[in-house]
């Protein structure tokens, strides 16, 4: 597994071409959109209904993460008080929303990929 492939949102078979169609913008309430299957390998990027589901919980620990990050540079690094710091937290939550959206599942499908498919 490529980590630059998985950040480039890369298909896992062929890695030439990309898993989402459009990136979204959470700002201007546009959720992300997937293609269904690789143009040039015709790997299957949508396996079956509830295959995502697990990608919640993906999502939930990059989100979790951010947020531990971020709270140890404001509050341990720099010395913001806690108001600051929670606010801080929901805002990052907020604008990296679509791309945790995107991240998460392209990891999910990454973690399912096997080469005998």
């Amino acid at each position: 597994m490529s980590i630059l492939s998985v950040f480039n949102g890369k298909c896992p078979k062929c890695k030439s071409e990309k898993i989402f169609s459009k990136q979204g913008n959470l700002l201007l309430f546009r959720i992300p959109e997937m293609n269904s299957k690789c143009n040039k390998c015709d790997y299957l990027f949508l396996k079956e209904a509830g295959f995502f589901f697990g990608a919640m919980f993906v999502s939930y620990a990059l989100i979790v993460g951010q947020a531990v990050a971020l709270f140890v540079m404001l509050r341990v690094f720099i010395g913001f008080n806690y108001v600051v710091t929670f606010v801080s937290i929901i805002v990052l939550i907020t604008l990296f929303g679509t791309i945790n959206y995107r991240l998460a599942r392209i990891i999910w499908i990454y973690l399912f990929y096997s080469d005998d498919t």
